[in-house]
């Protein structure tokens, strides 16, 4: 049986959309069991509102000033250094985050 459009609610603003046969074709390819509940634009819109594009830092967030332990360079943290614990800047975080094993 061939996959057809239907007609859905959208549960934020109360409006019909139109969940289409690509759309559902790309939900079992992905084993996704549950239609969307939002319309397009409410699904966008709430995207929007959960993070601020994936920038960094999220205006919410209030970000404190420290001095790199590692190169020196001033950084911005999200969290209040505390005196006795090292604070690195992205770059010298990056490169001290890889994992290291132990045997």
């Amino acid at each position: 049986m061939a996959i057809q459009d239907k007609l859905l609610t959208c549960t934020e603003c109360g409006q019909t959309f139109t969940f289409t046969a690509g759309e559902q074709e790309f939900f079992q390819t992905k084993g996704y069991t549950n239609e969307p509940k939002r319309c397009p634009s409410c699904r966008q819109s709430r995207r929007g509102s959960r993070s601020n594009g994936g920038s960094f830092p999220r205006a919410d967030r209030q970000m404190f000033s420290a001095v790199c332990a590692e190169c020196g360079k001033e950084a911005l943290v999200p969290f209040e250094p505390r005196s006795g614990r090292p604070v690195y800047c992205s770059d010298c975080f990056r490169q001290n985050s890889t994992p290291r094993r132990s045997y």
